[in-house]
């Protein structure tokens, strides 16, 4: 652990603009900066994933480290900051980490196969309940930054791949491949090194997006019936 200082920090500013001022105050002092991810700063990308005070994310509830605002601290606090700790995500440098076992298991199956023949079958032409339609659309909503892997003390995935796997199953589109898709993200995870589920619920707590734990019983009850069907 390294310790700075930074001074003047407005209660408005974001989290990793606190970060910007310090990079600079480094900077001009001859010091390298603090490395960390980040991208799009509106909580949709995924990226700006730091472990703040114990906590994934920080203090606040349903945000990313870049939603987090200053003004959830006191003035004069010790801020500790970490990155993602997981066997998975190794640590590159600072506070940023390896994600890319994420992408590996997206590989394995997050996706459908489409006929683009040009005569592709319009989605809306397919009826879909609202209930499923909902359902899949809450769990689409993954952004795949890493919070529940971070949180939980298993370092489990679950909850990530859980969702990728919700988002298709819940949906006519994502039946063809049901099986495959399932049975090669499960086995991708676990190749990857993440742990099982602790059945804690840490990871649905600090999930900025509230994937539901429901998620991780619909994708159990996938596994085992691809199993089943598949022997």
């Amino acid at each position: 652990m390294e310790t700075y200082q930074v001074s003047d920090i407005s209660p408005d500013s974001s989290f990793l603009e606190m970060m910007d001022i310090l990079n600079e105050q480094l900077i001009e002092e001859g010091k390298e900066p603090v490395v960390f991810d980040h991208d799009c700063r509106e909580g949709i990308c995924g990226s700006c994933s730091m472990y703040i005070n114990g906590e994934a994310h920080g203090p606040g509830r349903g945000i990313t480290t870049c939603q987090l605002h200053m003004r959830e601290f006191n003035n004069g606090d010790t801020i500790y900051i970490e990155p993602w700790r997981a066997k998975a995500f190794p640590v590159i440098k600072d506070l940023m980490v390896d994600r890319s076992a994420f992408d590996r298991v997206m590989a394995a199956g997050g996706f459908v196969s489409v006929n683009t023949s040009g005569n592709t079958q319009d989605a809306n032409a397919i009826p879909i309940e609202k209930q499923k339609a909902d359902e899949a659309f809450d769990a689409a909503t993954c952004i795949g930054c890493g919070a529940c892997v971070a949180s939980c003390k298993n370092a489990s995935a679950m909850l990530f791949v859980s969702a990728k796997v919700s988002q298709f199953a819940l949906l006519p589109q994502g039946q063809v491949e049901a099986k495959e898709r399932v049975q090669n993200m499960v086995k991708v995870m676990d190749e990857e090194g993440f742990g099982n589920c602790s059945n804690t619920g840490a990871c649905e707590v600090e999930c900025p997006k509230g994937i539901s734990l429901d998620n991780i019983a619909r994708m159990n009850r996938e596994y085992l019936s691809a199993s089943i069907k598949g022997e």
